[in-house]
């Protein structure tokens, strides 16, 4: 045989071994049907532990990694009833469960140690109470983490009539407390939001405020607002908008640079058509913004990203989802389009009252910041008597430099939609060290094929070839997706109305 036809033959058959794809699916219980609540923990000690909550009952399940049979199921009966928002943090050999649970009309915050088992390290201990009227929501504590997980901090706030009062509890890897903080300020229900709570690898907590002028206005002053970890006071920064209006914020840590990135779509006229993305960087060190930007989105982005309709529409239903931190400095972006129509009264998708549908009933005297907005919705959570589609199509991916100036654009395309119901929907991205995946299902095959798209550094887009299920009836949860390892993912499934999990290694 020729050496170049043997040659030739080598160059097919690379691709193929290259993006060889294997699933292996979990076992279920019977108890795990489409209603519990779940959350990938991770994987510890080359296991899958995967906490699932269904009523008052709490268990872990441990996967074995290799044929992801269920070694050990771990039942947490210290658990009280009432119980509600439990968190992980995850360390190497060991994590914390940090839980809520309701007494009378007092709330209990807890935490337990446990090991890569799923077995308690000591007995459960209390990190804080509060007590709450009768009527109020019991869902008021936050548990955030820094990148390297060597600070830990619950928070709560509760809002009444005009004033927000802020308490935060800041803790190290093992949960001894560094300083506890109350905080009061003016706050106006109508015009002011206060959102993206996160802790730097300081200890440093951080979140913005948007002001809007009017009601029915967007916002157009924004502000950082930061708190050294063992200070008791906010520290308020502000951020000109140079006479834009903003859409939703979103921040970021770079915690390797030293600085917060702050990013929201604009608008040059209020309650407009999105022009463009703003970004901001803000050092951690000087306290100063070492780079501000208002990017137009031109007419080629818009013509690729667009479903249907005018060019000057093509990104109003466009929303941030992630920021992907270089270590030069700059980052890439990503965000999906994406809407709702409801069915049977018309009402038309509007992107200003999707953005503004707070957790509260307007007029309210007194409510507390509930963060819980949930990923995964039970399926008995969507009956309801009004039909609702969702939309979830093309994602736009930007690359921005230290500087805040766009790179390169490119937008990968997709079209999913359901009814009643967005567990499906979606996408999930998988950093493989060169190269972003982004992993959706393929709406035209039933949620048994996930598409996989990637791309590099320099915006090179490469479409993988798909993830298929050697075995009918499996319906993958794409967006609900955690990533394990270098190149290995797990992916909630629906199977004959009950919950498993693909094991995907690429």
């Amino acid at each position: 045989m020729p050496r170049s036809f043997l040659y030739i033959l080598m160059l097919l058959f690379v691709p193929a071994v290259l993006f060889s794809q294997k699933v292996t699916y979990s076992d279920y219980e019977s108890e795990d049907s489409r209603d519990i609540n779940f959350e990938i923990i991770g994987k510890m000690n080359g296991n899958f532990l995967v906490y699932k909550n269904y009523k008052w009952r709490h268990k872990i399940n441990i996967f074995n990694k290799d044929d992801m049979s269920i070694k050990e199921t771990v039942r947490l009966d210290f658990v009280p009833e009432k119980t509600f928002n439990v968190d992980f943090v995850v360390y190497p050999d060991h994590f914390f469960m940090i839980y809520q649970y309701q007494k009378h009309n007092t709330l209990h915050c807890m935490a337990v140690r446990m090991d890569a088992e799923a077995k308690k390290i000591g007995e459960p201990f209390e990190l804080d109470t509060t007590q709450i009227p009768v009527l109020a929501d019991n869902k008021i504590y936050t548990t955030i983490n820094s990148e390297d997980k060597q600070k830990i901090m619950v928070f709560k706030i509760h809002k009444k009539n005009d004033h927000f009062t802020l308490v935060t509890l800041l803790f190290d890897s093992s949960l001894n407390l560094i300083r506890k903080s109350r905080m009061a300020l003016d706050y106006n229900e109508r015009r002011d939001t206060y959102d993206n709570y996160l802790v730097d690898n300081e200890g440093n907590f951080v979140f913005t405020k948007d002001t809007k002028s009017g009601l029915r206005d967007n916002s157009n002053l924004l502000y950082l607002v930061t708190k050294p970890p063992l200070a008791d006071t906010l520290y308020f920064h502000d951020i000109d908008m140079e006479k834009n209006y903003l859409d939703e914020v979103k921040l970021k840590i770079d915690n390797l640079n030293g600085k917060y990135i702050i990013n929201s779509f604009y608008y040059k006229k209020n309650r407009g058509n999105i022009d463009g993305l703003f970004c901001c960087m803000w050092s951690r060190d000087s306290a100063i913004i070492t780079a501000k930007t208002f990017t137009f989105l031109d007419d080629s982005l818009r013509n690729e990203a667009k479903a249907t309709g005018q060019l000057r529409f093509a990104l109003e239903d466009y929303f941030i989802r992630q920021i992907f931190v270089k270590r030069d400095g700059g980052y890439l972006l990503t965000a999906e389009d994406y809407s709702t129509q409801s069915m049977g009264n018309g009402t038309p998708w509007n992107r200003w009252d999707y953005l503004n549908n707070y957790y509260y009933t307007p007029g309210s005297s007194m409510y507390y910041y509930n963060p819980y907005t949930g990923y995964y919705r039970p399926f008995g959570y969507y009956n309801s008597n009004q039909s609702t589609r969702y939309y979830y199509a093309n994602i736009i991916i930007l690359s921005v430099d230290k500087n805040g100036h766009l790179e390169w654009n490119r937008v990968i395309h997709k079209d999913q939609f359901d009814d009643n119901n967005e567990n499906f929907l979606s996408f999930c991205t998988m950093n493989s060290g060169g190269q972003i995946h982004f992993l959706f299902n393929d709406d035209k095959n039933r949620n048994q094929i996930i598409a996989n798209h990637s791309i590099s550094p320099n915006g090179d887009v490469t479409r993988n070839p798909t993830l298929k299920s050697q075995e009918r009836g499996y319906q993958f949860m794409t967006a609900l997706s955690k990533q394990v390892g270098a190149n290995q993912m797990l992916i909630p499934c629906l199977y004959r109305s009950y919950i498993c999990f693909a094991k995907v290694d690429f």
